[in-house]
């Protein structure tokens, strides 16, 4: 399918009558972000991180449109709680939890006959959750949460996550889960976020030539670890059900590591502005959001209602939201994107005036989704649908 003429006349007559501020999936994109990551996957199965979609019914479109996606990872225990109610099963908790309610809660979905996998790094969080396991009388299963990053001198490649980054570690956190009656290791996670979450076509041509040098040495560090701990454990008699690695940006490396079983893919099913600075893949920008002008101060500046929306993480220049269409268009580096206001500056050859919209593109995918209650869904040139957000359900999980 030809993109060329998604353009911004086309995004303008498709929402010409809908009222802004407004969030929009273009599903033809969508569609095609999917089949080209099916491709990357090759013959790996593909767990969907719901964190980067955040609308349960997109959630069911992608599972249910091919069997090489198994299961969901998810940001929160009553999120998981929330997407077994509505039907899906195989929920993967990505962070460790130890509130015990939320442990409570999701016993009670798996004494239902539902699969949830708790997430664990440390003895502590083991000990508290087969407590409470105890308590309501079931087995939780659990996943280990391997630390990917890499160190190279004094610099810190990756992000801080878990307290296992050595294979004696992972065998000692093991050995201790087993000692636990009502717990029972299904998983092994190592989540490269170095690889998956940092592009390498930045604005700065030092960090262009070293990211990648980075990336070639961690990758050889990450599949010799994960490998050594799978190994291990299985050579104590015990089968775990799965081994899981990467994320959209990392699935060519990962899926090479013969005892990976499954990837996480999210973002890429929106493709936000983060993913422009990859150089071995690129989707299409399936998701964006349109803000009214409402204020033309001087010539060639068009100044919108809200808009602000800025990505998480470090407060970088790349978290920031794009303007997107019209071509062209780019915010003012002393005010960015505005919570109530965003000044556009545009100098192309639409003749904008009060009340069009610029569509804008988010740093990052599911967050875009905590701004609204809904996202309509375009194909073909028209709107064919409207979809809830986890918000328009009333749902705040952090």
């Amino acid at each position: 399918m030809d993109f060329s003429s998604r353009n911004y006349k086309y995004y303008k007559e498709v929402f010409k009558n809908v009222q802004k501020p407004f969030a929009f999936v273009d599903m033809d994109m969508f569609n095609l972000n999917i089949e080209n990551i099916i491709k990357r996957a090759g013959n790996k199965k593909i767990r969907i991180a719901s964190k980067s979609i955040r609308c349960l019914g997109l959630i069911k479109k992608i599972l249910s449109s091919n069997s090489i996606f198994q299961g969901i990872m998810c940001y929160h225990p009553l999120e998981a709680v929330y997407l077994s109610e509505n039907g899906l099963d195989d929920l993967l908790i990505a962070y460790p939890i130890y509130y015990e309610q939320h442990i409570a809660a999701i016993c009670k979905e798996i004494k239902k006959g539902k699969t949830i996998i708790a997430m664990v790094d440390l003895p502590e969080q083991a000990e508290q959750l087969n407590r409470i396991a105890e308590q309501e009388n079931c087995i939780l299963p659990v996943c280990m949460d391997i630390d990917m990053s890499s160190d190279f001198g004094s610099l810190h490649f990756g992000v801080r996550r878990s307290k296992v980054s050595t294979t004696n570690e992972a065998m000692e956190l093991f050995h201790q889960i087993k000692e636990l009656k009502n717990l029972r290791l299904d998983g092994i996670m190592g989540y490269e976020a170095q690889i998956a979450g940092v592009g390498d076509l930045t604005d700065s041509r030092v960090k262009n030539f070293v990211i990648p040098l980075l990336k070639k040495s961690s990758v050889k560090k990450i599949s010799r670890l994960r490998s050594e701990i799978v190994k291990g454990i299985q050579s104590e008699g015990h089968q775990l059900k799965f081994v899981n690695g990467g994320g959209t940006g990392s699935i060519e490396t990962t899926i090479t590591e013969s005892c990976i079983t499954e990837v996480t893919v999210g973002s890429g099913f929106y493709s936000p502005g983060l993913f422009d600075d990859y150089s071995n893949f690129r989707h299409l920008p399936a998701a964006a959001y349109a803000i009214e002008i409402t204020r033309n101060p001087i010539n060639n500046v068009y100044t919108c209602y809200g808009g602000g929306y800025t990505a998480s993480g470090s407060m970088e220049k790349n978290k920031i939201p794009k303007p997107y269409l019209p071509e062209g268009a780019k915010l003012i580096e002393t005010e960015g994107a505005g919570e109530v206001q965003t000044p556009i500056v545009y100098k192309g050859i639409e003749k904008l005036k009060l009340g069009d919209p610029i569509f804008m593109r988010h740093a990052k995918a599911g967050e875009l989704c905590e701004r609204f209650n809904s996202l309509l869904l375009a194909a073909d040139g028209k709107i064919i649908d409207e979809v809830k957000t986890y918000r328009g359900e009333g749902k705040c999980f952090l």
